[in-house]
């Protein structure tokens, strides 16, 4: 074949020089802008894994890159004058310049043909010129072919936040350093990493409205440079910050991040009366973002993985090597990318983190991709992680008030205590609210004290009841449980003495009202499908139905109807009470009543509940009020919301952060952090724990605590969660179904012996006891009140 590779970086070279050795008789032509030592980058960084597949794709270069890499084990973070180590992270730094002269010299004595100083502005020119059957774009980030080829390539180009600018200095850098420092307009931060014998790359970032505060956008490169050798001096020890981009004025060189992801990889030019096909590479294909150093990594395997395809699919046509390598890498590149994102998220988002300490901001930072768990860090350094333990142990006892137990081994995050209002969870798992609709009349039967009973016996701290209802006509199917009859109450009360007497776990009560969703059929018999006969009349925001041209059409509320509403919730709560649940949630999610009122997309009213967050907000926040003035003081209430939509025009993240601001100035603990479910139009993007980053958010900047849920499934993950501090609990659903002792087996696996933290270190029961008696009477006296009064008296303080 003729082959011609526009653009003479890392992709480019690598590719030609695989093809090159694949088969001798290609002719092979990389064509580049610059000169031969040109470069305007400082180093780049590897990873032990990505050398060893350097290793495999041609050895002769990989030992030589080999022998000019530094190699660092350590990562130090330092924060609030306080350094973290932690080691085993096994990276490698090179110059970029260097690279390339080896992958240039490779080339040229494999025979690949290099062209430097050649601008290409018309690639089908240059490629019918030299007879191409295949033309390689790797014309980097802002790559002309993949904007003179968009309809085909679809480019997906989203600028990001922050500003940062690429130096470097002689300050030798023993660990992967970052550095994060407070300034009066906001944080900085900065990414350091030695490449070579005397040189490291230092890469400075902020968001951009810090960087506008600081005034850097009117700075010249020469006062930029010196305000970041003043901010970042003490990690610096007197040595300069150098930029290799004199071409660049003014702030040109603080530059934002551009997050590219193409559709399509292969574009099809007919040239000389041949189809060949124009393949992107590289940064002309996609974007990592710098901060997990994937990059070049990613170039590098573009060009692997093509001349693999090369080689097993070549016989059958070129088509065929087109499919296979397009279908390997867009998998390939789409987990690497959905790390980027959550790594150059929390760097955007830096003070989200800052109210933690030390030790907790650092582990945040390392597991901030959620590719690096828990466990994987124990790997690389048991050391540290045994540390991190220890103090995570440390904080939560204190907090619960609980003296710390003498063991010999640390206690992971999932098994230390939590403690809200006087109710102290031995641990944090909770056995997530699942629908069963295994009720008759409404009444919990034999099924849930099994169902319940086992799980509680089975480890979990938490226990929650599935969705329970406040009437009969605000279930979901007529096999939903309530709590708005007098055997409800008591059928509840001989589950939760159940679990009371049998374990040392809490049981909660998840209240809630199905609305638009409700008159439905049970799962099995047809997910949100009407009933055949008997519906009852449903209830929303506005009208609404929810399967279009199935379901049936709900109304929209009346002031009367919502009054009644309201008023059902307040006696389920105290009837909840009555049962002996030990914490109570309201479910403000899912499409249900109360998120219909909150979601846009189900709320079209024009009174004072409709238009703004605000007023969307005004009813479920009346309904919490209510029920939170006859719930006992001492009993924690939490709700569960809808963090995202999913659905252009509905709730946002940013939403759901208000959202919970809301419910936290009305008295809530503790918000649940689901997402999805307002409608059938929603496309969630699915992964393991794909809704942990909404309770990360709401935990961190509206600071209240939070239960994350979705796709969580191993200790690994709760692990990792709680202790990064993205959550205060974690969920777990589906693995509850399947094995009740789910808890005490994920404890075996991790060779932990479950501690169950014994009824007297509670602090204050004894005085709980005594005060019981005069919060009942206090909730009482509140039942004959108008709730309305009773909202507006609490929210007066």
């Amino acid at each position: 074949m003729n082959i011609l590779c526009i653009g003479g970086g890392p992709a480019g070279l690598y590719f030609a020089m695989l093809m090159k050795k694949q088969n001798p008789a290609h002719r092979i032509v990389v064509v580049e802008r610059n000169r031969p030592y040109d470069t305007f980058g400082w180093g780049v960084v590897f990873s032990d894994q990505t050398l060893g597949n350097l290793v495999k794709a041609d050895e002769q270069t990989a030992r030589t890159i080999l022998q000019a890499f530094n190699h660092w084990d350590d990562i130090d973070v330092h924060f609030k004058g306080q350094v973290v180590t932690s080691g085993g992270h096994g990276f490698c730094g090179i110059g970029r310049k260097r690279l390339l002269n080896i992958l240039q010299e490779r080339c040229e004595q494999l025979g690949v043909e290099l062209v430097f100083e050649t601008d290409v502005q018309d690639d089908q020119i240059l490629a019918q010129t030299y007879g191409a059957d295949l033309v390689i774009a790797s014309d980097g980030l802002n790559s002309r072919i993949r904007t003179r080829y968009e309809t085909t390539y679809q480019p997906d180009i989203d600028t990001r936040k922050c500003r940062f600018v690429w130096l470097g200095t002689k300050k030798l850098f023993s660990a992967f350093t970052f550095a994060f420092e407070e300034t009066e307009h906001g944080w900085f931060q900065a990414h350091a990493y030695q490449y070579d014998g005397d040189t490291a790359t230092f890469i400075v970032e902020t968001p951009e409205e810090v960087w506008l505060k600081a005034g850097l956008d009117q700075m010249d490169q020469a006062q930029a440079i010196a305000f970041c050798e003043n901010l970042f001096a003490k990690y610096l020890d007197g040595n300069a910050l150098m930029s290799n981009a004199s071409h660049l004025r003014g702030s040109a060189s603080w530059i934002k991040f551009p997050r590219i992801i193409c559709k399509q990889w292969v574009h099809q030019n007919h040239i000389n009366g041949k189809n060949v096909p124009i393949v992107l590479m590289g940064d002309a294909a996609h974007t990592a973002h710098f901060s997990i150093g994937s990059g070049t990594k990613l170039a590098l395997e573009d060009a692997i993985e093509l001349a693999n395809c090369f080689a097993q699919h070549g016989a059958n046509g070129m088509q065929a090597v087109m499919d296979a390598y397009q279908d390997l890498r867009a998998i390939e590149v789409l987990k690497i990318q959905s790390a980027a994102r959550n790594s150059m998220e929390w760097f955007e988002n830096v003070s989200r983190y800052t109210a933690m300490e030390a030790p907790q901001f650092a582990y945040s930072m390392l597991t901030r991709s959620q590719r690096l768990s828990h466990e994987n860090l124990r790997l690389r350094d048991a050391n540290y992680v045994r540390s991190f333990e220890v103090w995570i142990a440390e904080q939560a006892f204190f907090k619960a008030g609980i003296a710390m137990p003498k063991t010999k081994q640390t206690i992971p995050p999932m098994f230390t205590p939590f403690k809200v209002r006087d109710v102290v969870l031995k641990n944090r798992i909770v056995v997530s609210p699942m629908a069963q609709y295994s009720a008759v009349d409404g009444v919990a039967g034999d099924f849930h004290l099994v169902h319940l009973g086992s799980r509680a016996m089975g480890g979990a701290g938490l226990v929650f009841a599935e969705m329970t209802c406040v009437s009969a006509e605000g279930r979901i199917t007529p096999a939903c449980p309530g709590l708005y009859a007098k055997e409800h109450t008591q059928a509840w009360k001989r589950t939760v003495d159940f679990v009371h007497v049998n374990s040392d776990a809490k049981i909660a009560v998840q209240l809630g009202h199905a609305g638009a969703k409700g008159s439905t059929k049970r799962a099995w018999d047809g997910i949100d499908q009407p009933l055949d006969s008997d519906n009852w009349p449903l209830i929303s925001a506005s009208e609404q139905q929810y399967l279009h041209g199935v379901s049936q059409v709900a109304r929209a509320a009346t002031k009367a109807q919502m009054t009644q509403v309201l008023n059902e919730f307040v006696a389920s709560t105290i009837a909840a009470d009555e049962a002996g649940f030990d914490w109570l949630e309201l479910h403000c999610a899912h499409g249900y009543f109360l998120s219909s009122f909150i979601s846009p997309i189900t709320n079209q009213r024009t009174d004072e509940y409709g238009g703004s967050l605000e007023n969307r907000c005004r009813y479920p926040l009346e309904v919490f009020v209510a029920m939170r003035a006859v719930w006992p003081a001492h009993k924690p209430m939490s709700v569960r919301i809808s963090a995202h939509d999913w659905v252009e025009g509905g709730i946002t993240p940013d939403d759901a952060v208000a959202i919970a601001r809301l419910f936290k100035q009305a008295g809530a603990d503790m918000i649940d952090c689901s997402s999805g479910q307002v409608s059938k139009q929603e496309k969630p993007v699915y992964g393991r724990m794909f809704q942990t980053p909404f309770s990360d958010r709401i935990r961190n900047e509206v600071q209240i605590p939070t239960i994350a849920v979705g796709a969580i499934f191993e200790a690994d993950h709760v692990n990792s969660i709680i202790a990064a501090g993205r959550a205060d609990l974690c969920a777990i659903a589906r693995p509850h179904l399947a094995d009740p002792a789910w808890t005490l087996h994920e404890a075996a696996k991790l060779g932990f012996a479950d501690i169950s933290w014994p009824q007297q270190y509670i602090a204050g029961k004894l005085q709980l006891e005594r005060n019981l008696d005069r919060e009942r009477q206090v909730a009482a006296a509140s039942r004959g009140m108008n709730p309305q009064e009773i909202a507006a008296k609490l929210l007066e303080g």
